[in-house]
């Protein structure tokens, strides 16, 4: 075995297994009293409309009433992209399952454990406990031994990787278990694996030899009332792979009406003896299995199923790997979870889908040859990532904590409530043959843990710089299909809350804000969001343009140009009609008329007029490219007219003024340039704004939002008045913005303040990781009164924009 397996990465979140974080944050966010008065005419819609959904079996998509707080303990979560994810906690656990699509449930699960026994030369344990520093289950697994000193153990994770260093030091024994799971840039075979291995290297520093064995157990269930439902089974498997044989043990039940298998298998090969547990009791005492496991060896194996449960129980199996290892030398022990649920449906089940991987592995009983597959090809997958990651981890010119945090909020890729799927034949006859869709399938991820819809589109403007660098097909797919929805029209009714009113629910000619709610029908019902007419949102048909043009500079494809050309040109002449003056620029209506939905925006704003004139510029590249002279010479017109007016409306000298209104106009806005932003990541400089009143706002922004907010190590404030106190007029505008932080930061950087960028974004990564423990669930929003909001969100995933702008600086 190579040294270095040895060895702990020197970049990640670092923590012993005993760890407190120094501080706990709530999302017990109440309003302030000039903000609540505003605010009770939406609170009673809203409590009609959760009372209705309800009434209906939904639950809402924004549930207020029911907000959750993080619990301090997540890891690196398990499995590819797009299948489903299990949460791990960096103390061992189990937890926050996403099988359901779109749905968490966030809970551990206390029989799925990694137990290590170590035995005497006569066969007698003297050293049994389970790997896992939480905490202790209070109703079951009594007789199990909870104890293991968390002081001795640390944790490291880099996401999609990550280490747990146990030094048993009675036993002269240390432990690093890798566990790998297969998310791997432009590979869509191997990152779409419901599954992760579990790679135990274990050093014996005595001189004399040791018998150990490791026991992995996992029961049936995610945590909620279906789990005890009659019907669930088990049955031992057995596959070939080149190291040796795969043995383990299957366990397949149903959720919500879905089938589904769990394989735990551990591999046997020369001096590594396996044995395995079809069923024993998770809700029982564990004395039987716990004392089966001292012995290193747990039942023949036969290939016979297992009794079905009955109501009211569950069932758990287990491997067991057994070894003697020699005095100053190392064994590997490999251990591998996959979970197989081939066809899923949401809550109306209007529609059946197959998830994406079974184009790869087929559609039934994919169990065995998907462990298979993870055993044959885990070594491969850790070579693909050490050269994704290393020439970042290797550079020196980068912080330390970036290197945590770029590969670590990448997380939410896999564990954003995504779905990954393959399209069937009659969706397939409705495309073109080069459309990206046939190939890789339809790819959606939720806004939030708590927010749920799929792909919200003002927010993946943010986002999509993660799939954009690293995944660009997906991009691709994302794209396309908000292309196709921009003519759709639907007419049902949708009440919506912040003013009362009713319109259509998806306006024809129009982006619509998300491709729907997993507890509805989504894709066949978009625009789930209900709090605002998003037809008349300033922003969603510009980021549709910006988005187009931006994957067209990183991937440089022009079939997919060529295929957005039309809506694009559809959104930008609409969008004039937002020019209420004739002066080439857009106005804001004096209601929260885009990603800010509770900050309303007056006449002429920082951030949609950026916005305009980026997708005005980005829109002449484009007609250029394709030869579209009348669109050019059209809307390169707009664009004067539209910098002059920009200028002459907001520029205050300083920075450019939040928007046109008497009262809050000279808020000093951190997502104030959030257009030129964009337009930087496109490779365009010094074209819409002039360099000296770029440089003067974003040093306006830093030394007001950044150094006066939480002395300067809490990122940036959203809105921060000339005074230097926090615009406190409305919710969003005192929230510090994680997503947004991480974008500023990026423009930074592009602008040559590469030490301002650093110190923005690192308030960000200190607090979430270090100070409140909030890492794998990064919140939306933070407050420097220690409250968060919107937990596991999509938004700062923008992290890759910061690489971005690394890499092209560089470049340049």
């Amino acid at each position: 075995m190579e040294e270095n397996n040895l060895n702990l990465p020197e970049y990640g979140f670092k923590v012993k297994l005993n760890h407190k974080f120094a501080e706990k944050w709530t999302q017990d966010l109440r309003p302030r009293l000039n903000q609540f008065w505003s605010m009770i005419p939406l609170i009673i819609r809203y409590l009609i409309y959760s009372i209705y959904i309800l009434c209906k079996g939904r639950r809402p998509l924004m549930d207020y009433m029911k907000n959750l707080n993080g619990k301090q303990m997540y890891g690196v979560p398990l499995g590819g992209i797009g299948s489903g994810s299990i949460g791990r906690g960096f103390k061992g656990e189990f937890c926050r399952y996403q099988l359901r699509p779109g749905n968490y449930e966030y809970e551990t699960i206390y029989g799925n454990q990694f137990i290590l026994t170590v035995r005497d030369g006569e066969g007698n344990a003297v050293f049994q406990k389970v790997l896992n520093c939480g905490r202790a289950p209070k109703s079951c697994l009594k007789n199990w031994d909870w104890t293991l000193n968390g002081e001795n153990a640390n944790y490291v994770g880099l996401y999609p990787r990550s280490w747990t260093e146990y030094n048993i030091e009675e036993q002269k024994l240390r432990l690093i278990c890798k566990q790998i799971s297969p998310v791997i840039p432009n590979n869509y075979k191997d990152s779409c694996i419901p599954g992760s291995m579990f790679i135990w290297h274990i050093e014996n520093q005595s001189n004399e030899v040791k018998d150990v064995n490791i026991t992995f157990t996992f029961q049936n269930g995610i945590g909620e009332k279906g789990d005890k439902k009659k019907g669930c089974w088990s049955q031992m498997f057995k596959e070939n792979c080149s190291n040796g044989n795969i043995l383990g043990v299957l366990i397949n039940h149903v959720i919500s009406s879905m089938n589904y298998t769990f394989g735990i298998s551990v591999c046997e090969k020369a001096g590594v003896h396996v044995s395995c547990l079809k069923k024993w009791n998770p809700l029982g005492n564990g004395k039987d299995i716990w004392n089966k496991i001292k012995t290193g060896k747990l039942e023949k194996f036969d290939f016979d199923p297992s009794h079905h449960t009955a109501n009211g129980e569950q069932l758990a199996s287990a491997v067991c790997a057994q070894t003697l290892i020699p005095g100053k030398s190392v064994s590997t022990l490999e251990f591998n979870l996959i979970w197989d649920m081939p066809k899923i449906n949401f809550h109306e089940n209007k529609k059946q889908y197959w998830k994406y991987y079974t184009r790869f592995f087929g559609k039934e009983k994919n169990g065995p040859k998907l462990s298979a597959y993870c055993f044959e090809n885990y070594k491969n997958w850790d070579l693909e990532i050490d050269k994704w990651q290393n020439p970042i981890l290797n550079d020196d010119n980068l912080p330390s904590w970036y290197k945590s945090a770029l590969f670590n909020e990448t997380y939410f890729v896999s564990d954003g409530g995504t779905v990954w799927l393959d399209l069937d034949e009659d969706e397939k006859k409705l495309l073109s043959a080069n459309d990206p869709r046939c190939e890789y399938g339809r790819f959606a991820y939720l806004e939030g843990h708590e927010y749920r819809m799929y792909n919200t589109y003002d927010v993946h403007f943010y986002a999509s710089f993660a799939l954009a660098m690293l995944w660009p097909n997906l991009q691709s797919c994302v794209q396309r299909d908000f292309c196709d929805t921009v003519p759709q029209e639907d007419r049902s009714r949708q009440w919506h809350l912040f003013n009362g009113s009713i319109g259509y629910r998806k306006v024809k000619n129009s982006v619509p804000h998300d491709l729907g709610d997993p507890f509805e029908e989504p894709f066949l019902k978009i625009n789930s969001y209900p709090i605002h007419d998003v037809s008349e949102w300033r922003d969603l048909d510009l980021k549709f343009v910006l988005q187009s043009y931006r994957d067209y500079f990183l991937n440089n494809d022009l079939n997919q140009l060529k295929y957005l050309w039309k809506s694009v040109c559809v959104l930008m002449n609409n969008a004039l009609r937002w020019d209420k003056d004739g002066d080439g620029l857009i106005e804001n209506v004096g209601e929260p008329d885009q990603t800010y939905d509770a900050w309303t925006m007056e006449g002429p704003s920082a951030y949609c007029g950026s916005l305009w004139l980026a997708a005005l510029q980005c829109t002449c590249k484009m007609a250029l490219i394709l030869s579209d002279v009348d669109t050019y010479n059209k809307f390169s017109e707009t664009l004067k007219m539209a910098q002059q007016s920009f200028d002459k409306k907001l520029w205050n000298g300083k920075y450019y003024n939040f928007d046109c209104s008497e009262k809050w106009g000279t808020t000093i806005m951190s997502d104030q340039l959030c257009g030129l932003w964009y337009l930087y990541c496109c490779g365009i400089k010094n074209e819409v704004l002039p360099p000296a009143k770029v440089n003067s706002s974003l040093r306006c922004i830093y030394e007001n939002n950044v150094l006066k907010l939480g002395k300067g190590n809490l990122g940036c404030v959203n809105g921060m008045l000339p005074n230097g106190e926090i615009d406190i007029h409305t919710l969003q505008s005192e929230e510090i913005w994680v997503g947004v932080v991480y974008a500023l930061a990026s423009l930074m950087i592009f602008e040559g303040m590469v030490e301002e960028g650093w110190k923005t974004a690192r308030g960000i990564y200190e607090t979430v990781y270090d100070r409140i423990g909030m890492g794998f669930e990064t919140p939306e929003a933070l407050r420097e009164s220690k409250k968060y909001r919107a937990i596991g969100y999509m938004r700062p995933l923008s992290i890759w924009s910061m690489q971005l702008a690394w890499n092209m600086r560089n470049t340049n």
